[in-house]
């Protein structure tokens, strides 16, 4: 089951080896790195170069572990009582699996993406501790003990909003997803842009680099903002030379509204091109 990224995925060695090592632990695998890193889209081509099915858990800041697990709509069986439904009799009728109880029950072993868990409260991770170690919870309203047929590969992204319980990161394998470099984001780009322009290509990343590096920007532009921006490049036509001014000084390029995206960070990068033109 070794893992050594896709077509469409290209992952660095020692992504590589983080994967496979949390495959062979058995243990979660905790990724964190910029927004925009590929954290969720690990997830999905594992799966796919897997050939096994991917539950996706995605949390909001309302999203508690019990729904990971299971709910009991205690609603609709009130409902069914007033309207004398048969249903009622039998209580598991009302349990509504969560996506833990999905990956515990799936015939073939599933990929398991419990994203951006940083979103929920500072008590959720810590209330998944058992299930997430020993596999298995019980439902007390039909006291059912579920067990996890075979253990999912639990993939958990962050993007480090908030700090993450000791004893839940004890339990987990860690990896940070590091931004490429621009030999990495070249190999990314042409995955995404076979076709390019070699031309294009290079004054883009020039100049992606180089908005990156603005010191005291709030949002430094990520790696799907680049992909989005090489895209309306190429539907716009827009010629290299654009990219950059005529005396080689710094300059806006066209549509950086891909790339940048509050206004604090255009007003400041608009500054220093100014003055680096004066």
């Amino acid at each position: 089951m070794a893992f050594s990224g896709t077509s469409n995925y290209i992952a660095t060695k020692d992504l590589q080896l983080a994967v496979n090592a949390a495959i062979t632990l058995e243990r979660p695998l905790l990724i964190k790195g910029e927004p925009g890193t590929g954290k969720t889209m690990l997830a999905e081509e594992l799966a796919e170069s897997l050939g096994t099915e991917l539950i996706q858990w995605h949390i909001k800041s309302t999203t508690k572990a019990q729904q990971g697990l299971y709910e009991y709509d205690a609603v609709s069986r009130l409902r069914d009582s007033q309207l004398g439904d048969d249903r009622v009799h039998d209580i598991g009728n009302y349990i509504v699996k969560g996506k833990l109880w999905e990956a515990f029950s799936a015939e073939k072993r599933p990929v398991l993406l419990i994203d951006e868990i940083d979103k929920a409260d500072i008590e959720f991770p810590n209330d998944l501790l058992l299930e997430l170690d020993k596999m298995e919870f019980f439902v007390y309203e039909t006291q059912e003990r579920v067990v996890a047929k075979q253990r999912p590969i639990v993939i958990i992204t962050s993007n480090n909003e908030k700090e993450l319980p000791d004893a839940f990161l004890r339990r987990c394998f860690f990896h940070y997803i590091q931004f490429p470099n621009p030999d990495e984001m070249q190999e990314i780009v042409n995955v995404h842009f076979p076709d390019l322009k070699k031309k294009l290509l290079d004054e883009a990343l020039k100049a992606f680099f180089e908005i990156r590096d603005v010191p005291g920007l709030k949002k430094k532009p990520s790696t799907s903002e680049l992909i989005d921006w090489l895209k309306l490049l190429v539907a716009e036509d827009i010629p290299p030379e654009a990219l950059h001014s005529k005396d080689g000084k710094a300059a806006i390029p066209p549509l950086y509204g891909a790339l940048l995206k509050n206004e604090q960070d255009i007003h400041l990068f608009e500054k220093l091109v100014f003055m680096a033109r004066r």
